[in-house]
């Protein structure tokens, strides 16, 4: 769902009163963005309960950081989805690591260990130094580049279809997905980040 210039223009505006504690911009800004941003958190999580307490998780944290928005870097939409989006992979992970129990014929095993395909601690640890290696780079790149590559990711848009949405020449998309992409390999390689 694209997000029409003004009313992207008015959600910067009530993040900016939201970082002085305004409590009516607040209002305001979840009656504006809540459907959208649920929608993102349900087509992760594909648990309605699931979705609506990372949908309160990630206003909370709005509420309290609304003044780290810069929107020299992203549109505000952009910025909202990677929150929860954000906050959706770490309750994934979370029910990941909470479905792990033991079984009752866990007490019958045998005295030896068997190889085993999941995740050591070490690995889940490397894997989560990834993420931020990954997420470090990702907010390296400039913020057409970046607004792009996560459109392109996120939503499956096609170089016409990110032209159309973004309002830009075609060919400046592909230069920004294409240089955006370079960037964000030569980075992950300076980080040994396997790909």
């Amino acid at each position: 769902m694209a997000i029409a210039p003004d009313k992207s223009a008015r959600v910067a505006t009530l993040l900016s009163r939201i970082a002085m504690g305004d409590q009516a911009a607040f209002a305001e800004f979840y009656e504006t963005t809540s459907a959208h941003l649920y929608g993102v958190a349900l087509r992760i999580l594909k648990h309605p309960p699931a979705a609506e307490e990372v949908l309160q998780e990630a206003y909370v944290n709005v509420w309290h950081h609304a003044g780290s928005y810069e929107v020299a870097k992203s549109q505000p939409m952009t910025w909202l989805t990677s929150i929860v989006r954000n906050r959706c992979l770490d309750q994934l992970r979370r029910r990941e690591i909470d479905t792990v129990t033991l079984t009752s014929d866990d007490d019958d095993a045998p005295e030896y260990d068997l190889p085993s395909e999941a995740l050591t601690p070490a690995e889940m640890l490397l894997a989560g130094a990834e993420a931020r290696s990954v997420r470090d780079c990702v907010e390296t790149l400039d913020a057409g580049p970046k607004q792009a590559i996560a459109l392109a990711f996120y939503k499956g848009l096609s170089h016409s279809e990110l032209a159309a949405h973004l309002k830009e020449p075609l060919g400046t998309i592909k230069s920004w997905v294409r240089r955006g992409l370079e960037r964000l390999r030569t980075c992950l390689d300076r980080a040994g980040v396997t790909r």
